[in-house]
Parts: structure tokens; C-alpha cells; sequence
């Protein structure tokens, strides 16, 4: 990825995290905070998730999105969609409804017309740099927070691989996967969806949480667990009750912001 790339990304990430941390300062609830951050990360046509979505090996856009509420297990997902600007509010509505936790293709997006989602055409989500930059191969963007009653949550939305199978489902819309939320605190992840799959990493590494390690050695265990079992490539955030943040990746790049409420922040690529 071009360095001036690089640094819009970096730019995009420290937006959308401070779309999250103005609502939870302001009271609001983790669950509503990764939504809206999430949402704003779709929005930017530099990522691969809503508008800048990849398309798949007959060129079409497939996305995939989850978000998790961890104190009630609340959780919605969809999968396989097209003609959505944003994915991750369809998974809310899943959530909100409280009766499936995954939806799919047609099936989603009957939903989404039930639920006053507006469908848009194709065309609206695909920006010209993912036809031709076909080396950006895979992508995700995720957010997980802490509320101010200790409430936790994860969101993760992807527009899915490049050139993937027509009905290939990634982690992203997999609770225990790509998203997962507890008491505990909340993860999302990156990276070869498959391999993350395999290893249910979110779950592996709130596993590593719940045994009582920090964040930051939570997330290299679990990373080490996908690495050992599949030699594939993948990152992770994590966030714990207390507010802690562990992040983690062995791709080449994964742009990552992170804020307390106390106002300090972090940005790393």
C-alpha cells in the first residue's frame, strides 16, 4: 500500500474511533458506540466494507457484517449481501430483533426492506481503486468497546476476499469468529477469514482473557494459536471490562486507534 494510502487510512481509523468515544463519553452504550464507528469506517471508500468493498471472481460486491452486545450474548449477523451502504446497521437490526442471529443473501435483504433499510444500487459501493488495485486482496474493519457501566461490544464488517467464490461466507459475520462479546470484554478480527474460522479466534482469545491474561498477552496467544494451527495471517483488537486495549497482527499492515476515557489515545498502522 502507498505510504499517502496509508496515512488516509490512518486517518480514517482515528475518525471512526472518535465517533465511538464522543457517544460513550456523552453516556451512550458500547454496543451503539461500535456501530456508529463501524459505520464510519464503511462510509470511507478507502476500506474494504460498505462503499470501497472488493469484488468477488464475477465482480460482484458480497458483504459480510456482525456485531455483539457482551453482557445480554445479543448478536446479529449478515452474510453474503449486496446493495446495503451499511452492512453493519442491517446486523444491528438482527440484533434488535432478537430472534435469528445470522441472515443471508435474499433472505437478508428482504429483512432490510422490512425494517426500512434503503437498498442502493451496486454501483454506489464500488470505488474506482478496488478494480484496479487488485493487490489488496483482503480487509476488515472492526471496533470493540467498553461503556460506562462496563458494558462490552464488538462490530466487524468486511466487504469481503478478493475474487472469492460466489457465496463464500469470511469470519466477519461468524459470532465466535470474527466478532465476540462476553462480560469479559469484546474482540474483532482480521485478516484470512478461513484461517480465523478454523482457530473460532475472537472466542480463542477472550478464552486467553478470561483466564486472566492482559489484553496485550491475550491477543499474541491467540494470534500464536492461528499461526501454529493454519501458518496463515490475521489481527485482532481486544478491549476488557476495565477498559484495557491488546491488539495484534501479522499482516503487513493494520492500521489500529485506540482512546480512554481519560482522553489518551493511541495510534499504530
Amino acid at each position: 500500500m502507498a505510504d499517502h494510502h496509508i496515512e488516509a487510512s490512518q486517518v480514517g481509523c482515528q475518525e471512526a474511533a472518535l465517533v465511538g468515544w464522543r457517544l460513550l463519553l456523552e453516556g451512550g452504550s458500547a454496543l451503539d458506540a461500535v456501530q456508529m464507528a463501524v459505520e464510519s469506517l464503511e462510509n470511507n471508500p478507502l476500506y474494504n466494507a460498505g462503499t470501497g468493498s472488493t469484488l468477488n471472481r464475477v465482480g460482484e460486491i458480497q458483504m459480510d457484517a456482525s456485531i455483539m452486545e457482551g453482557s445480554s450474548l445479543a448478536a446479529g449477523a449478515v452474510a453474503a449481501i449486496d446493495r446495503i451502504r451499511n452492512p453493519i446497521r442491517l446486523a444491528r437490526k438482527v440484533l434488535d430483533r432478537g430472534r435469528e442471529v445470522l441472515l443471508v443473501r435474499e433472505g437478508a435483504l428482504s429483512f432490510a426492506r422490512k425494517v426500512g433499510i434503503e437498498l442502493c444500487a451496486n454501483g454506489e459501493l464500488i470505488v474506482e481503486h478496488q478494480r484496479q488495485r487488485w493487490e489488496r486482496k483482503h480487509g476488515t474493519v472492526g471496533c470493540a468497546a467498553v461503556d460506562q457501566l462496563g458494558r462490552s461490544a464488538a462490530a466487524t464488517s468486511t466487504g469481503g476476499l478478493f475474487d472469492a467464490l460466489p457465496g463464500r461466507v469470511g469470519d466477519s459475520a461468524l459470532i465466535g469468529c470474527g466478532t465476540y462479546a462476553n462480560c469479559f470484554g469484546a474482540v474483532s478480527c482480521t485478516g484470512i477469514g478461513e484461517a480465523i474460522i478454523r482457530t473460532v479466534l475472537a472466542k480463542t482469545a477472550m478464552g486467553e482473557l478470561q483466564a486472566g491474561y492482559h489484553p496485550l498477552v491475550a491477543v499474541q496467544r491467540a494470534l500464536a494459536v492461528l499461526v501454529r494451527g493454519t501458518h496463515s495471517e490475521a489481527g485482532l483488537i481486544i478491549v476488557d471490562r476495565k477498559g484495557r486495549v491488546g491488539y495484534a497482527h501479522n499482516t503487513s499492515h493494520m492500521p489500529v486507534c485506540w482512546l480512554s476515557n481519560d482522553g489518551q489515545w493511541g495510534l499504530d498502522i
